[in-house]
């Protein structure tokens, strides 16, 4: 008959619970190679995505996450400075993948890319931990996105209205005004909080972001993230994710928050860095597969929840001004929205450089009075009919009164480019944007 642990002598009893507790898991092991950004080790047992720490000759241990197996070796990157790792060095599991603090005292202050306070003000005071995995909320855990959300520009809020929730890209080549127009948003939103994510931007370029283009109202409901260029690949990833997870929880608390991330191109060369590290195969101009995995499943993170809202605004860094690359192709079927900033606005000193034209916002129809929409569709019209005419206009080859669309059209475009061109402290509410529409087309009662 089988006994029970209870029945043995005691000799055997200790034994038995030995056994039973046991936990034949290998926690560490030892680096064996570093090739690149990839350190290979023989053990720990651990999972993708784990953090594990490498104990270097002097100084602290070095954070790494696991991206991949190879013949039965762990490959790792690191997510610091490798100096004083080699062959040998000690690796440690620790179980579980990169933890961040969250809680409102977050408010206020600058991280880095893996959550660290990096703004001398103190560590950070948290209500809770959480994973910066995070989750997609299932589709019928999402709100529908009923209602307008402002953000202070005229030419958003006028002709490219966004809903809470909503997510759009803004895409731009480089020096047309981004961040700026990003600073004027989170200056001027009705949203709650402001989350910002800084990925692969010039260190030079952070604090002029802060101070000139937030400025310090902006920065006492924000939350901002930064990972430079400098730092290595997987840390300029974890940025995105850490800020993503910050907006989840300020979501999850039933608040409105504004997310800028500055830019997804550079998080997704990022990427490609660390694919192409671990072997896999670059497919488009070079982009590895897992960087057109990433970009959905990191994208659709934000939008709205069973309560609150993350409105979301993603740079895109058109290379060459080419709408049609890769990323901007993939972001622009991903997002429910795109504003197009235009080199050759920012050359006329016409700011915001958005072309509403080439814009679109797919949700406007469902946030905005019918009114409002009329007369946001009156005026783009009257622009594209004087921008298919201007050659004619410039070189004085259209006589008035031939066509009286055209007549319009000239007659209101100055009007129309002082509306859309807004100075970077200038506000306008959602009621003052309408109501210059109406001024516009003459149907102000």
């Amino acid at each position: 008959m089988m006994k029970t642990i209870s029945d043995l002598s005691p000799r055997v009893k200790h034994y038995a619970n030995y056994l039973r507790d046991f936990d034949d898991t290998i926690h560490s092991g030892r680096v064996v190679q570093i090739v690149g950004l990839t350190i290979e080790s023989v053990g720990p047992i651990t999972n993708i995505g784990d953090l594990c720490l490498i104990k270097p000759r002097s100084g602290p241990a070095v954070p790494a996450e696991v991206v991949g197996f190879r013949d039965q070796r762990v490959l790792l990157m690191p997510l610091a400075e490798l100096t004083g790792v080699g062959p040998g060095s000690l690796v440690t599991a620790t179980g579980s993948p990169l933890i961040i603090p969250v809680g409102p005292r977050l408010l206020g202050r600058v991280l880095n890319g893996l959550g660290q306070p990096m703004d001398d003000k103190g560590i950070i005071h948290a209500t809770k931990h959480q994973s910066i995995l995070g989750r997609v909320p299932t589709p019928l855990e999402r709100q529908r996105i009923k209602d307008p959300l402002s953000v202070g520009v005229r030419a958003i809020d006028g002709l490219l209205s966004c809903g809470k929730g909503q997510r759009i890209g803004v895409f731009a080549g480089s020096g047309v005004g981004k961040s700026t127009l990003l600073g004027m948003m989170a200056r001027n939103t009705e949203a709650d909080v402001n989350v910002i994510a800084l990925i692969g931007e010039r260190g030079r370029e952070v604090r002029e972001f802060l101070e000139r283009d937030l400025g310090p109202e902006g920065l006492e409901r924000s939350v901002v993230v930064v990972a430079t260029s400098d730092q290595p690949a997987l840390v300029r990833i974890k940025g995105a994710m850490v800020a993503t997870t910050i907006a989840e929880f300020f979501r999850d608390q039933g608040l409105d928050v504004l997310f800028v991330m500055d830019s997804v191109t550079r998080l997704a060369m990022a990427q490609r860095e660390v694919g192409l590290a671990i072997g896999e195969p670059p497919a488009t101009r070079g982009y590895t597969p897992s960087v057109f995995a990433l970009l959905p499943r990191l994208l659709e993170r934000t939008g709205p929840g069973k309560v609150g809202t993350i409105t979301g605004f993603y740079t895109v860094l058109v290379e060459g001004d080419d709408m049609n690359e890769p990323i901007t192709d993939t972001v622009r079927g991903i997002l429910d929205g795109h504003i197009v900033l235009d080199r050759g606005l920012a050359e006329k000193n016409h700011y915001p450089a958005i072309d509403v034209l080439a814009s679109v916002s797919r949700l406007m129809v469902e946030i905005t009075a019918e009114e409002h929409r009329t007369l946001a569709g009156e005026l783009r019209a009257a622009l594209a009919t004087y921008r298919d005419a201007e050659d004619l206009i410039n070189i004085g080859a259209y006589a008035s009164g031939s066509n009286p669309q055209i007549d319009r059209a000239i007659s209101l475009y100055p009007k129309i480019t002082k509306f859309l061109q807004q100075g970077v402290n200038e506000t306008s509410s959602w009621t003052e944007t309408v109501r210059h529409l109406e001024q516009i087309l003459g149907t102000e009662s």
